[in-house]
């Protein structure tokens, strides 16, 4: 079985940053992408940032510039740095990954909520 923690979330005024981190453990042979997600109040859960094996990267346009997504596949962790936030950021952030274990799957973690006040 695989498990993915979310850690780094909370309260931050706007302009200021947080870096959210995401670590994979259990019967891991290679983890494929991954990726960073958010889910605002009411709204579709929607994709942050993702990152390839070979570190190839993408953003949603909205955090481009401020975001940055990386990885370190020695400890299985995928971390998201937040700069400039905005109220608009304010969601439950989710990681997923494609882990190749006993089988190929993706999982996904139980997310982290970010908060800044307007």
């Amino acid at each position: 079985q695989v498990q993915l923690v979310e850690s780094g979330g909370g309260l931050v005024q706007a302009g200021g940053s947080l870096r959210l981190s995401c670590a994979a453990s259990g019967r891991i042979f290679r983890i494929n992408a991954l990726g960073w997600y958010r889910q605002a109040p009411g709204k579709q859960r929607e994709l942050v940032a993702g990152i390839t094996t070979g570190g190839s990267r993408n953003y949603a346009d909205s955090v481009k510039g401020r975001f940055t997504i990386s990885r370190d596949n020695a400890k299985n962790t995928a971390y998201l740095q937040m700069n400039s936030l905005k109220p608009e950021d304010t969601a439950v952030y989710y990681c997923a990954a494609e882990v190749v274990g006993d089988t190929t799957k993706t999982y996904w973690g139980q997310g982290t909520q970010v908060t800044v006040p307007s």
